[in-house]
């Protein structure tokens, strides 16, 4: 029971004590009066009537009369008149009036009884007879039982209002508790809430700035990670002059695009050259050149930005030379960019800064799943050195023998996934992820899409995902496959993951329909998480409110794929995220690589000030689980545990 809930029991507990108290302690008063004024009553008539008797006792029609006189004007049970000399008696009157609109109860519970009073009638100087009356209670009854309604009523009255005063009072004195409380499970979901308005109670203001004190103290805790974190990442991952990413991280990402068949995805690698970057140094200086490589990095990161469906990576590798990466372009849209990027450095040139298209040369390459690594960037460099040879034109684009499977025919794709998409024709295939520290104990089963063809074949998401999202789909196939996934659920008690992507969360029709539907199976929810890569969601209030409104009805949500965009890790602790996932590309060869074990212990180090479980995705030999361990990463997943595959 709820303290607010004991305080007022114990309120209204004391009132009704005090009040009953009150009441009995006036009753009786009230009752003693009035059987000191039945007493008095009955003596006065008693007297009244011996004097009016003493002329007349040897007249028994007249003592008759003025017994029954009395009688008749009074509230009396009886009157009667006794002869001395032998106590015989000469008149008597007696009734019991009837008692009006006093329950029988209540005359039981009084117990008044009616009181007497005699006197003597004299004959000169002998006395005569002897005059007894006894009066009836029921005048007193009445008036008891309306003086107990009206202190009850009132009683009542005093008791309702003080108890409601009570209450609020009580509501808005305890109102901080039900904050502290809200502060508790917040922490519990690794949120940070404070209380600005300080109560005056100076008990509970103590309390509360305790709690205050307690919940900065874990938020500085955890910025003070994440900040050492991010700071880490970036000597490892970032660019130190143009802030972009460095090479490091580009074969990170193009190890993964090729050989990760959930991210796989044809696209375009484009290389960019400033030739002669140590004789621009000499001639322009070391701070012009570095201004110079500045703007070409601002210029790539602008013209690459037209195409968001793509998920541009732009790099610089080393030097005067810079790479992006463009899962899902098409050729079209590659020689589009290369056209762009050659005429935005003219405008650079135009510009003053320098002569800086006579100077910069691009290739591009195509690359799809399967593909090897050193055989792309071999292409791309290929197409750099002929556009580097030509006068004609500063850009070349080559293709290789597979290019022709790349996936460009769009039509093709376009009626392959609308009539999927119609006949329902995507599969659901699981991958467990199991605890780290014990690979028997499974944490829930990420759900992955396959699409089947016109032949039955299994096509992975890496290779229709990006055709979806060109077409709009992207919304369709996450309400079809959360359909499916809730039949699935049907059938078994295991927990599952489901990704949702960004076009769902950017558009609120679509995102309305995903919630109702959740909402109509709510009892699902402790076994369904939701998940959403890092990229997916720019707005972080927006985050926040999605978390907000799937909690409402009993759902959470996870961050997958996390690392690239590591700057959010300062304002996971509002979001009372499930878990985060961490990206593979930091994993892979983690047990050889000393920086990727840097970065994850720091991220590890983060995530536990706020207690956010971390999984790690694509752990695929035994070295990487053992580092994993090691650092006290919650969670696994990868093909060392098993292959996505058809429910059993």
């Amino acid at each position: 029971m709820s303290l607010f809930k004991q305080l007022l029991i114990a309120i209204c507990l004391f009132l009704v004590v005090a009040f009953t108290g009150s009441f009995m302690v006036s009753l009786e008063s009230s009752r003693a009066q009035y059987v000191n004024q039945l007493r008095s009553h009955a003596q006065d008539a008693a007297t009244a009537l011996a004097l009016s008797l003493t002329p007349n006792i040897d007249d028994p029609a007249m003592v008759e009369l003025l017994v029954s006189s009395i009688f008749d004007s009074g509230y009396y049970a009886s009157i009667r008149v006794v002869d001395l000399s032998n106590d015989k008696t000469l008149v008597e009157r007696s009734g019991i009036p009837a008692v009006t609109n006093v329950p029988d109860w209540f005359v039981k519970l009084i117990g008044l009884e009616p009181a007497g009073g005699d006197a003597i009638v004299s004959r000169g100087w002998e006395q005569a007879a002897r005059v007894e009356v006894v009066s009836h209670p029921m005048f007193a009854l009445a008036k008891l039982w309306q003086s107990a309604l009206g202190s009850l009523g009132w009683l009542l009255l005093c008791g309702a209002v003080s108890a409601a005063l009570g209450a609020l009072l009580l509501r808005r004195q305890l109102k901080p508790l039900e904050y502290m409380v809200q502060q508790s499970h917040a922490i519990a979901r690794r949120e940070f809430l404070s209380l600005p308005d300080l109560p005056r109670t100076p008990e509970l203001r103590r309390v509360v700035q305790a709690m205050n004190q307690m919940v900065e103290k874990l938020k500085a805790l955890f910025q003070e990670q994440a900040e050492r974190s991010e700071k880490l990442r970036d000597e490892s991952y970032r660019d130190t002059l143009t802030g972009l990413a460095n090479r490091r991280y580009f074969e990170m990402q193009l190890n993964a695009r090729v050989s990760n068949p959930e991210k796989a995805s044809s696209g375009y690698l484009l290389l960019l050259r400033v030739r002669d970057l140590a004789g621009l140094n000499q001639r322009l200086g070391g701070q012009h050149t570095d201004d110079l490589l500045i703007a070409v990095g601002e210029q790539l990161s602008r013209e690459c930005a037209k195409y968001p469906e793509t998920l541009n990576l732009v790099t610089r590798i080393r030097g005067g030379e810079f790479a992006v990466l463009a899962p899902g372009l098409v050729r079209a849209e590659a020689l589009q960019l290369a056209q762009s990027l050659d005429s935005a450095l003219a405008s650079l040139h135009a510009t003053g800064a320098t002569d800086v298209a006579a100077v910069a040369y691009i290739g591009l390459a195509p690359f799809m799943y399967g593909d090897l690594p050193q055989a792309v960037l071999g292409l791309a460099d290929q197409a750099l050195a002929q556009a580097e040879g030509q006068g004609d034109s500063r850009w070349v684009c080559l293709d290789h023998a597979a290019s022709a499977n790349v996936g460009d025919d769009h039509h093709a794709w376009h009626s392959l996934l609308d009539e999927a998409l119609n006949q329902r024709r995507f599969e659901l295939y699981f991958q467990p992820v199991v605890a780290s520290q014990d690979a028997t104990l499974v944490l829930h089963y990420k759900v992955l899409s396959r699409l089947i063809d016109e032949q039955g074949q299994a096509i992975p998401a890496g290779r229709f995902l990006p055709w979806l999202e060109r077409f709009g789909w992207a919304a369709r196939l996450d309400r079809l496959m959360l359909e499916k996934v809730l039949e699935q659920m049907a059938d078994h008690q295991a927990s599952l993951a489901l990704n949702l992507s960004s076009a769902t969360l950017i558009n609120p029709q679509a995102l309305g329909k995903i919630l109702d539907i959740l909402r109509a199976h709510s009892s699902f929810g402790p076994r369904l998480i939701l998940e959403i890569g890092e990229e997916q969601l720019r707005e972080q209030a927006k985050l926040e409110d999605l978390t907000r409104r799937l909690r409402e009805i009993g759902f959470s949500l996870s961050l997958q794929h996390f690392g690239g965009r590591f700057s959010m890790i300062g304002n996971l602790a509002r979001l009372g995220l499930a878990y985060l996932k961490i990206d593979g590309v930091y994993i892979r060869a983690i047990d050889q690589e000393s920086d990727k074990r840097l970065f994850i212990e720091a991220i590890q180090r983060a995530a536990h000030s706020i207690d956010l479980p971390l999984i790690a995705e694509r752990v695929e030999t035994e070295g990487e689980l053992s580092v994993i361990r090691e650092l006290g990463v919650y969670g696994v997943q990868g093909q060392l545990f098993g292959e996505p595959k058809p429910w059993e």
